[in-house]
């Protein structure tokens, strides 16, 4: 797909919305399990602490004891993660077996002072998660002040941590890729009028409808009345120069009938050679007109493509009509059309290409002609006529004008050919000339617009 398409544009643009969203979303939802993580840990922490300070005693000769430790088997195991220290008067120190022979850094906070947790290195080279507090006991002579400390390995933190990224990246990954999904679903959606619209244009320009639909989403309603307008407005100019062009062909038509009539009362007259130069110019300028303004309809009626003709109606009305002329009757006229193929143009139009071609072909096919017409993609078809004649060099059909003729010995105005090939182009068609490989007269090849009927 082209970077300009809406759908590139709005997939890239979405796409793009939905992975910084999940990632600010993964973001913050990892710093709040951090921060609530970490305020469980010191709650845990805290517990442990609590349970110290109930147990730690001093003996009637100063000695600091404790009673009972806390029964998490990480204090008993070196190194465990978790730890606890409490220093008493006279430099007395207690520690966790986990802490083994390290001693952990402390600072000196007034009793009655909050909680406050803090991070500190501990064995190892770790980082802990350590909360301590000063508590002074009572129950002795001299209200001895003991210090007391619980920490935390991070590790034990960071593992939990990993823990839930192995969950909340595919999470995200997942909920990304079903966003995205359906983010795809709804811009296909949202881009279905203009589909549509395109559909209904293809249709008017095939000559299957002569206006847009009404019933389109208010926001693409005002794009389809103004197509219809421009629509109406085409037609409209059509139709004025058909009138225009009927009208000149009307204005050329009276002067030249009255040189017509000037060249017959020269021959009467017995000036036979001037009203034979007469006439012959009459003729030319006549034929001129016709095809000039024949040519003109053809651009007009294939710029605009508001026409469907069958192909098959055409053919076999060309048919009927060639088919009187003399020597017709002889030849073997063999026609295969497809069944529904329809031509994207004015039905006086493909009746004058096939009309001028097929009568080329009567004039030199010694026995046989062969049309056959067959789809060509989605929106073109192919004629080939071929006869069994001595052909035409393909030199020759490469220096095709109009009025010029390849052999003298035939009559005809040497228009036919060129006539055919201008109606062609004008309707963005294609024409070639060359030797029938089968029957070994001329091969006229074309391509014209067009599609298949829809049933």
């Amino acid at each position: 797909m082209s970077r300009r398409s809406l759908l590139v544009r709005l997939g890239c643009a979405a796409a793009l919305m939905i992975l910084l969203a999940l990632a600010a979303g993964g973001v913050g939802l990892t710093l709040i399990f951090d921060r609530q993580m970490e305020r469980r840990a010191v709650a845990e922490l805290a517990l442990y602490l609590k349970a110290l300070a109930a147990q730690v005693r001093l003996e009637g000769d100063g000695t600091m004891g404790l009673e009972a430790a806390p029964s998490d088997p990480r204090f008993e195991q070196p190194y465990g993660g978790l730890y606890w220290q409490i220093d008493g008067p006279r430099r007395q120190q207690l520690r966790s077996r986990s802490l083994w022979d390290e001693a952990l850094p402390t600072i000196d906070t007034p009793p009655g002072r909050p909680l406050r947790a803090r991070w500190i290195d501990g064995p190892e080279h770790s980082r802990l998660l350590s909360i301590e507090r000063t508590i002074v006991l009572d129950d002795t002579a001299t209200d001895a002040r003991v210090h007391l400390l619980v920490a935390l390995d991070r590790a034990d933190l960071q593992a939990e941590r990993r823990s839930f990224l192995s969950l909340l990246v595919p999470s995200l990954v997942g909920l990304g890729l079903l966003l995205i999904i359906a983010m795809a679903g709804f811009i296909h959606l949202a881009l279905r009028p203009f589909r549509d619209l395109q559909a209904h244009l293809q249709a008017v320009r095939s000559g299957h409808g002569r206006e847009l639909p009404r019933g389109v989403p208010d926001e693409v309603q005002p794009v389809v009345d103004e197509l219809n307008r421009l629509l109406a407005f085409h037609d409209a100019s059509l139709e004025r120069a058909r009138t225009q062009a009927g009208d000149l062909a009307h204005g050329l038509k009276t002067p030249l009938a009255v040189m017509a009539a000037a060249a017959r009362r020269a021959r009467d007259g017995g000036q036979a050679a001037l009203a034979d130069e007469i006439d012959e110019q009459v003729g030319a300028m006549r034929r001129q007109v016709d095809r000039t303004l024949a040519r003109a309809r053809a651009g007009m009626a294939a710029a605009l493509g508001y026409r469907s003709t069958p192909v098959g109606d055409a053919v076999n009305k060309t048919l009927r009509a060639l088919q009187t002329l003399p020597g017709a009757q002889s030849l073997d006229w063999d026609a295969d059309v497809a069944k529904g193929l329809c031509f994207a143009g004015d039905e006086g139009d493909l009746m004058e290409i096939l009309g001028n071609l097929l009568d080329n072909a009567r004039k030199w096919a010694h026995s046989q002609i062969r049309l056959v017409a067959r789809q060509a993609g989605e929106r073109d078809w192919t004629l080939v006529i071929e006869d069994d004649g001595p052909g035409l060099p393909e030199d020759e059909a490469l220096r095709i004008e109009r009025g010029r003729r390849w052999d003298e010995s035939r009559p005809g105005t040497g228009f036919g050919l060129a006539i055919a090939r201008d109606l062609v182009e004008a309707y963005r068609g294609v024409i070639g000339f060359s030797r029938s490989p089968d029957l070994g007269g001329l091969r006229v090849s074309i391509t014209l617009p067009g599609q298949l009927r829809k049933e």
